[in-house]
């Protein structure tokens, strides 16, 4: 009974780390059609430099009103330098000039090879021990992955016009799977919110520099409403919010299961163009959506992947004694 009662909580905190996950693929299949549409008006550097202060005042909302610690420890610094490096400026980089240059088909098959990356990466850095099973659920989501793009109208047209988007797309993947693996131990010792809300913060003057001279050629006035929000969607939700579930469902599920959720975005934003603009799924892109559908319940139904022992292990004592700290300062005040 004893055990029974303690695997209640954790049972419930992995279904909602997975709905969690589910309104993360929502977001950014929606997302993806946003980003392509503002790109017609505004260059893709002035379009990070605008989104990401809207980003970076979500998540200081969220830890303002969670009451949390607003900036890091002095011995964490160094970590979340190396985070915002990958997690903001190298990713959204090869992310929004690949974006601009290939097709969104394309994109989408580069970005479905994280899950891939991060089950080669994970076990090699010490943060998960290998599994067969997490590896065969990835590799059938991206087997189904592949079918949703084949079964588009464009296919996959990997041809020269589009091949250096196709390569920024697919170092973009990589980038990410380092700032999911990387940021692993930080955010047991520190929270996913508070991680995320400091690389942002670190990243986004660098981001908004980059973009200036981009943004000194951009003609405000001549803007679209449908521009101003996607803008404001792709900061608020598609960054700020998103981020922050992407991390807490890496320490809830670990890295694994939580990349294998991004091969159901194109699944997403095939439905969201078939409601909204009225493009009908073909036959072989609904054969894909099941097919990645199948891989995730793999990777769901497979045993635990667990962190490496000692730096797991010592991550988590300091957690403790920092939540235990934090108690006592509350209480002598």
């Amino acid at each position: 009974m004893r055990g029974s009662r303690a695997r209640a909580p954790r049972l419930a905190r992995a279904h909602t780390g997975q709905l969690d996950l589910l309104a993360l693929v929502v977001i950014w299949g929606v997302n993806f059609t946003v980003v392509k549409v503002v790109l017609q008006e505004v260059e893709p550097l002035a379009f990070n430099a605008l989104r990401f202060p809207f980003a970076a005042l979500t998540v200081w909302i969220l830890l303002r009103a969670q009451g949390r610690r607003l900036m890091p420890r002095r011995r964490d610094w160094a970590r979340v330098a190396w985070l915002s490096l990958f997690g903001h400026l190298g990713y959204q980089v090869f992310f929004i000039f690949g974006l601009a240059l290939t097709l969104a088909g394309n994109a989408s098959l580069m970005l479905a090879t994280v899950p891939g990356w991060i089950a080669i990466l994970s076990p090699a850095l010490g943060h998960e021990r290998f599994s067969w099973v997490v590896l065969g659920g990835v590799a059938t989501a991206m087997a189904g992955m592949t079918l949703v793009i084949l079964g588009g109208p464009a296919g996959m047209a990997l041809g020269g016009e589009t091949l250096r988007g196709d390569l920024f797309m697919l170092a973009a993947a990589v980038v990410w799977a380092l700032y999911t693996v990387l940021g692993r131990r930080a955010v047991r010792r520190n929270g996913a919110l508070e991680m995320t809300a400091w690389t942002l913060w670190l990243g986004t003057p660098a981001l908004v520099l980059m973009g200036l001279p981009g943004l000194l050629r951009t003609d405000f006035g001549s803007l679209s409403v449908g521009a101003w929000a996607g803008i404001v969607y792709a900061g608020v939700l598609a960054i700020g919010i998103a981020y922050f579930i992407w991390y807490r469902g890496v320490r809830r599920l670990g890295s694994s299961r939580t990349a294998v959720y991004s091969n159901l975005v194109p699944v997403a934003a095939i439905l969201t163009a078939w409601l909204w603009i009225g493009e009908t799924p073909r036959a072989l892109q609904l054969l894909g959506a099941g097919v990645i559908l199948a891989g995730i319940a793999v990777v769901r139904l497979a045993p635990p992947t667990r962190a490496g022992d000692r730096a797991r292990r010592r991550a988590l004592r300091e957690r403790r004694r920092a939540e235990k700290a934090a108690r006592s300062r509350r209480t002598t005040s």
